[in-house]
């Protein structure tokens, strides 16, 4: 039963965090050597498999990241893709273009060239 509280704790942990967990932490909340841990994450792992889970724990230098399993990534893309971009207005893409061609340019010559006003052109 111990160890049931301490998947349930590092599942809790790593879904809450978003991010790596270093073991040192895990083991501090734990109580627990970093082997146990380790082992600990290992079952559990197993468990997600064997269950068809779309998730698992992966090991990330001396850390451990909740992560959605690589068989699923196509499902995935289908609902990350459908989220909406931010759309550049035309103006924001005029002003992208300018700074592009000429990185050094200045606020005032950029919306001089976009008034049609070019200092480098016979306008």
């Amino acid at each position: 039963m111990e160890q049931e509280n301490a998947k349930g704790t590092i599942e809790a942990i790593l879904f809450a965090v978003g991010n790596e967990v270093n073991i040192k932490d895990l083991q501090l909340v734990l109580e627990k050597s970093k082997d146990e841990i380790e082992e600990i994450v290992r079952v559990m792992n197993l468990e997600y498999k064997d269950n068809n889970r779309g998730i698992e724990i992966i090991k990330v230098q001396d850390s451990f990241q909740l992560s959605s399993r690589k068989e699923f990534y196509e499902d995935i893309c289908k609902i990350v893709d459908k989220r909406s971009k931010p759309k550049l207005s035309n103006a924001a893409i005029e002003t992208l273009s300018i700074i592009a061609y000429n990185p050094r340019i200045s606020r005032a010559e950029i919306e001089s060239i976009r008034r049609g006003k070019c200092r480098w052109h016979n306008v």
